[in-house]
């Protein structure tokens, strides 16, 4: 059995591990992500609700009172 390291654009992931998996002599032997999923997630919910406009937006002079700080 031989065994490659690829090193694939961010952008084209998704893609690449679909063709993968699609062939049946290949074997994955390391999870995908070096994150934990739950983390993930997480990340991918909040860009989602950005991109739906779902978001606070804050001045640069009312950082502080917003967090608490003044």
């Amino acid at each position: 059995m031989k065994q490659i390291t690829l090193n694939i654009p961010d952008s084209k992931f998704d893609f690449f591990m679909q063709l993968v998996r699609s062939l049946n002599f290949v074997q994955i032997a390391n999870p995908t992500s070096e994150y934990d999923p739950t983390y993930v997630a997480t990340i991918q919910k909040s860009l989602q609700e950005y991109d739906e406009g779902e978001f606070t937006s804050v001045d640069k002079e009312d950082l502080k009172g917003f967090l608490g700080l003044e």
